[in-house]
């Protein structure tokens, strides 16, 4: 039971990040749609967020990001280390005690997002509204794939050992 608990609170606390970005990122996407645009910013939303739904929602989050972040949080319930739990969601998501080159695309991701963020602050609508309705498209695929993957976890299917502890 502890260990699932662990699991839980890893997981909770990546779903709460990921959801934090939805929400505040949302009502912008939304906002540039409400406001109209021209039939070549439609085309550039619409191809945005069908790339944004493929590289970042799929091949980002499906394929690498939540499969690591919910084996990370299984192997923590089942190994659990005092601080390892009490940083759990950053122990998930690789910031902390995984290989090298773990530890560094994942500090370097994490400034990437941060860079971007400041910078996409600055774009005038309808362009940081469309910049937003990809990245939003790209994070909703990335949270249901967690949950469904921690979910199918939870129920007895098997889920792969991280392999980038170290």
């Amino acid at each position: 039971m502890a260990a699932r608990a662990i699991a839980i609170w890893g997981i909770l606390g990546v779903l709460a990040l990921l959801a934090r970005a939805l929400l505040r990122l949302t009502p912008i996407a939304i906002e540039s749609i409400e406001q109209g645009m021209t039939g070549v910013e439609w085309s550039i939303w619409g191809s945005w967020v069908v790339f944004n739904a493929w590289a970042e929602g799929y091949r980002g989050f499906q394929k690498r990001f939540s499969p690591r972040v919910v084996a990370r949080a299984f192997h923590l319930g089942a190994n659990p280390r005092l601080l390892h739990v009490l940083f759990a969601p950053a122990f998930c998501m690789s910031l902390f005690h995984a290989r090298r080159r773990s530890l560094v695309v994942s500090w370097t991701m994490l400034a990437a997002i941060v860079v971007l963020v400041i910078f996409v602050r600055r774009i005038p609508q309808p362009w940081r509204g469309i910049i937003d309705a990809g990245v939003v498209v790209g994070l909703a695929w990335g949270t249901v794939a967690t949950v469904v993957l921690f979910l199918r976890g939870l129920a007895g299917r098997a889920v792969a050992p991280p392999s980038d502890l170290p």
